[in-house]
């Protein structure tokens, strides 16, 4: 059976993947602690958990909050830094067969680029993941991935800093995420993740007031899959690069799904937060629905839902019957 996808096949030296099954970023943290527990080199990828220039030290507690459905999370992008993540992870990634690709964010385009820039060659990092879903301080704390302009300022900017492949992470909060998707094709981007996480709120009810900490977090898990596969499937139908999904994986069915939707490859993130086994099951159940049907190459199913009709094209109503 054929599992391999390639993210950057327009490279010379490309990023292929040797599976589609890849960890999101923040929810595996370096990747460092869950390979004590099962071998992550079976994974397509592991995407690091967000990386800026200087380290940070995250909002305040409460930082995550469980809903019926997932989670709430306000990490504040806690990280060690780049020149720490360099000096520290980055060698250890070096002497794995998985692929690692570092997650980054700024607070400026020209710190997106310095990021990129740092990065560059380092052995063990194999490519970036363009986290535009932070505030634009040179835009008055606008969100970079809401406009199609500033993300593709982004974009541009990293791709002159660094030779490695580059794949920008959409926002979900957003009217219309076609206009991104293409404005950061545009750019010249690998790759896309579609999607972050959906902005959400819940109340405690012994404070009576919101939580997380911050008032607002980032909702994930299952909850969210309807809403990411409806934009997984728009962009796909609408770029020529690979498209990645992320958003409430939790079994090897739910990867199938996004598969069909278009995408190339699929995230695990909020499962592993009950499962740490959760994006080794995932890539299991994957390889059984595939030997079950019979079908023996993985790229057989990407896209398989887009030869039909557009779901939704046409409604039926009680006037029309």
């Amino acid at each position: 059976m054929n599992l391999a996808v390639e993210l950057a096949p327009q490279r010379k030296y490309g990023l292929t993947l040797a599976n589609p099954v890849m960890t999101a970023s923040g929810t595996f943290s370096n990747g460092l602690e869950y390979r004590r527990i099962w071998d992550t080199d079976r994974l397509g990828a592991i995407v690091s958990k967000g990386t800026t220039l200087r380290p940070r030290r995250g909002n305040p507690q409460p930082r995550t909050v469980e809903t019926a459905a997932g989670m709430l999370n306000s990490i504040g992008f806690q990280n060690i830094g780049v020149e720490a993540l360099i000096r520290e992870v980055a060698p250890v990634w070096a002497t794995w067969r998985v692929p690692v690709i570092v997650n980054i964010l700024g607070d400026t385009v020209e710190e997106y680029a310095a990021l990129a820039a740092r990065l560059d060659g380092v052995p063990g990092v194999a490519a970036l993941e363009l986290n535009i879903s932070c505030p634009n301080l040179d835009r008055g704390g606008m969100e970079f991935g809401v406009d199609p302009d500033t993300a593709a300022a982004v974009t541009a900017a990293c791709l002159r800093a660094t030779q490695l492949p580059v794949i920008v992470k959409l926002t979900p909060n957003v009217t219309d995420i076609v206009s991104i998707a293409r404005a950061v094709e545009s750019a010249g981007a690998d790759a896309l993740c579609v999607a972050n996480t959906l902005l959400g709120m819940a109340i405690d009810l012994r404070t009576r007031r919101p939580v997380p900490g911050r008032g607002v977090g980032g909702l994930s898990g299952p909850a969210v899959k309807p809403i990411i596969m409806r934009q997984v499937y728009q962009v796909a139908g609408a770029v020529r690069i690979p498209v990645i999904a992320s958003g409430g994986v939790m079994t090897g069915e739910d990867a199938v799904e996004y598969l069909m939707a278009g995408a190339t490859a699929v995230q695990v993130g909020t499962a592993t937060f009950t499962n740490p086994r959760a994006p080794l099951d995932v890539l299991e159940g994957l390889e059984r629905w595939l030997a079950r049907e019979g079908i023996d190459d993985v790229r057989e199913i990407i896209g398989a839902a887009r030869t039909g009709p557009v779901p939704g094209h046409r409604l039926r109503t009680a006037a029309s019957m």
